[in-house]
């Protein structure tokens, strides 16, 4: 099982607008991603820079970003599309980020 992080930018304000929607995320979408090999998967705020931090684990070759082609997914970026920095396609703007150190 390999680890994938990556950051996200949050819009200013939305800190508590983010927490409830993520405590409601809808059952199909999170069904969808954990059949896609996708666990432990948690975000965390930087709240002064606004950055969003994510690390999840993979049992196979795709993490939660590479589901984009997929209705529920589509949805679910048009509707966090207000408060985060999005593409033009409504997904969020996602920038990669390498593992440097990590300790079991």
């Amino acid at each position: 099982m390999k680890r994938f992080g990556f950051k996200m930018k949050l819009k200013p304000g939305f800190k508590e607008e983010y927490k409830k929607r993520h405590s409601e995320i809808w059952p199909e979408l999170k069904e969808l991603i954990k059949n896609s090999g996708v666990s432990d998967y948690s975000i965390f705020l930087d709240e002064e820079t606004n950055i969003l931090f994510a690390v999840q684990k993979q049992s196979g070759d795709q993490s939660s970003q590479d589901l984009g082609q997929t209705a529920i997914v589509q949805k679910w970026w048009a509707y966090m599309a207000d408060i985060m920095e999005t593409n033009p396609d409504n997904s969020p703007v996602t920038i990669p980020l390498e593992e440097v150190f990590y300790m079991e």
